[in-house]
């Protein structure tokens, strides 16, 4: 095996320790702060907390990117997001940590990754060998569903046996052996003029752009893979929980069996894509695979009303998802020069989740007073879906599955067939 190979591995598996401590403080974060405030908005705003800085700044963080060292990037980033949880640990045993301090940490956290997620992006395709790649993004689509899996798991249990102080002291342990990692063992190749040219971050976010619209095809895939992001986050990131508990009479232990298939669709996803031979037509396996996820996955969903066909439509939908990221991954390294990459991939960023939180925010304000409340109705369209869907509550969520994944099928294969698209194959 490859030397640089055999380092990635070491690499990963400690950022992947650090990852599950850092997912386990924000599911605990979760747990403290809905215990004290009752509220699912509060919840809600956590997350936006960390997307909106994250958008606004990839923008503009592409030219710091490309002209700074990418592991010293990351070291700074990594440690602080390390100093943010020893400021919530250190609130915590002062009694005096509250909700807008979370909302704050979220926020320099949000803004750090902005710094980064093209940094780390970057330095994967310098130490992988190109053959690799695909390999590394099953890898991650593996380590990061297993994460999803054993997050709830181990935080649930470790909150109710030692509350947040353990799980804060898991954090900072499994950073510290992440960040030694780094330091340590891995190193990233610079070329000259990254470490000696510095340009604006405006300057910056223009030659991003820039890149983009003169590589047309790119710039399709990378706006087309954003509405796919609204799509999935219309639903399965915002409104999938309340519609099964509104469907199970609030049986939290079906939620964890969907939660738990879906995270094993992602880990066997992601076990195929790094151990197999794939398909050498990375087009068609992003918007093949993203069709199928919707087509399966989401209409299983809707029409699906016990907890077999939950758990059927989840893994239908979480197995494919590897595949498009690999896809994906595999197009850009190939096709955007090592010296532009930190700048395409900050602005990809920037592009491709800023539809996530208004997603978020526009399928729980759809759930809560269009689709519930008109399926509550005796209108003739209304009594059509409740053959397709059954009745009460969660219906209207039953109906807005259905929606994504009819809209986001027909748009995953239109998108395919795109003359942009079809030329980068």
């Amino acid at each position: 095996m490859n030397s640089r190979f055999k380092k990635y591995i070491i690499f990963w598996l400690s950022q992947s320790v650090s990852q599950l401590g850092s997912a386990m403080t924000g599911f605990a974060l979760i747990l403290w702060a809905y215990t004290k405030s009752n509220s699912a908005l509060t919840v809600s705003l956590m997350s936006f907390c960390s997307y909106v800085p994250y958008i606004i700044v990839s923008l503009f963080a592409g030219s710091f990117v490309d002209s700074h060292s990418k592991k010293k990037i990351m070291l700074t980033a990594d440690s602080a997001a390390a100093v943010c949880t020893v400021g919530v640990f250190l609130l915590y045993l002062g009694d005096g940590l509250q909700i807008w301090h979370i909302y704050l940490v979220n926020s320099i956290i949000g803004f750090m990754n902005a710094f980064q997620s093209p940094a780390s992006a970057v330095a994967i395709g310098r130490i992988v060998p190109k053959e690799k790649l695909a390999n590394v993004s099953g890898m991650n689509s593996f380590s990061g569903n297993l994460i999803s899996v054993l997050t709830p798991v181990l935080a649930a249990f470790l909150f109710a046996l030692k509350g947040l102080r353990l799980i804060l002291m898991i954090d900072l342990c499994s950073f510290v052996l992440a960040f030694l990692v780094l330091l340590l063992v891995i190193s990233v190749p610079e070329t000259e003029n990254e470490t000696t040219k510095r340009k604006s971050v405006f300057a910056g976010c223009r030659d991003g752009f820039s890149f983009l619209l003169q590589n047309r095809g790119i710039f399709v895939v990378i706006l087309t893979m954003a509405l796919i992001n609204f799509f999935s986050r219309l639903t399965y990131e915002n409104i999938l929980s309340p519609m099964i508990l509104s469907r199970s009479d609030g049986d939290s232990a079906v939620l964890g069996i969907v939660n738990a298939v879906m995270g094993l669709g992602g880990i066997v996803g992601g076990i195929i894509v790094s151990a197999g031979k794939l398909s050498k037509d990375n087009v068609k396996m992003i918007y093949i695979s993203a069709a199928l996820s919707f087509l399966l996955g989401d209409l299983l969903m809707g029409i699906g009303q016990s907890p077999f066909m939950w758990a059927v439509a989840g893994l239908a939908a979480s197995l494919p998802i590897p595949f498009i990221n690999a896809g994906q991954n595999v197009i850009l390294y190939k096709k955007v020069p090592d010296e532009m990459q930190g700048r395409v991939f900050a602005v990809r960023n920037a592009i491709q989740y800023s539809t996530i939180p208004v997603g978020i925010l526009l399928g729980g304000f759809l759930a809560d007073y269009v689709f519930e409340p008109y399926m509550m109705t005796d209108s003739p369209v209304a009594s059509f879906l409740h053959m397709l869907v059954g009745e009460g509550a969660g219906s209207g969520m039953a109906v807005m599955f259905l929606c994504t994944g009819i809209c986001g099928s027909l748009f995953s294969y239109l998108s395919y067939r795109r003359k942009e698209i079809q030329d980068l194959r």
